[in-house]
């Protein structure tokens, strides 16, 4: 079965202290049971989530959403972004199915991104890593005023802005992240191959800005 590999991509720099890591923690608690319920997302999505403060690490490796256990996050420390994209880089070689003459591989993966900071890392060498692999659609989500959107156009053209990092519009944003994924499962399942662009994602809810 070819999968759909999902990459979240979470701040948990000091900055994230309080009501805000709260409401990451219940965004992604919503995420995984709305996608649960959607037999396409149930059947395709496997779900990773990759933490970043002052390295990087992979709280939860590529699972399917079955087997999926929330991962413990707290915030402190700096904004290693850089990291973050270095580290995503060797995990989707470890973990995603490549193509071959004798099997198709995984679709490819699906990546978002939400920081509320600066990278306080070499985002260059990050970024070189990141843009060496293939990826499907990559959403970057700047949380509140702090993260600058030019930054994150380096990483993807799809760049979206929270007005703040409170818990209702994170919690906006994750819902929408879950919309997004389960559009794309289905694209996938009924053959209609991958999703190329945020236009064919669902419309994004106010609370959360295309960044044009």
């Amino acid at each position: 079965m070819r999968r759909l590999p999902v990459y979240i991509l979470l701040d948990t720099s000091g900055s994230m202290y309080g009501e805000p890591i709260e409401a990451v923690k219940n965004g992604v608690q919503i995420l995984v049971s709305t996608l649960r319920s959607d037999p396409y997302a149930l059947e395709t999505a496997y779900l990773s989530v990759i933490t970043f403060n002052s390295t990087a690490q992979q709280d939860v490796p590529l699972t399917e959403l079955s087997s999926f256990q929330q991962p413990n996050l707290t915030a402190s420390g700096c904004t290693a972004l850089g990291g973050a994209l270095s580290l995503l880089a060797q995990r989707a070689d470890a973990e995603v199915t490549k193509t071959t003459a004798e099997q198709k591989g995984d679709w490819k993966p699906l990546v978002f991104i939400m920081t509320d900071g600066e990278p306080t890392d070499d985002l260059q060498k990050g970024l070189n890593d990141f843009n060496k692999r293939k990826w499907g659609v990559v959403v970057a989500c700047a949380a509140g005023q702090g993260a600058n959107t030019d930054t994150l156009k380096k990483i993807t053209e799809c760049v979206v802005q929270l007005d703040t990092a409170d818990s209702a519009t994170i919690k906006s944003f994750f819902k929408w992240v879950s919309a997004s994924i389960s559009t794309s499962s289905m694209k996938v399942e009924d053959g209609f191959g991958e999703v190329t662009g945020l236009s064919e994602l669902p419309p994004p809810p106010p609370e959360v800005n295309i960044v044009v």
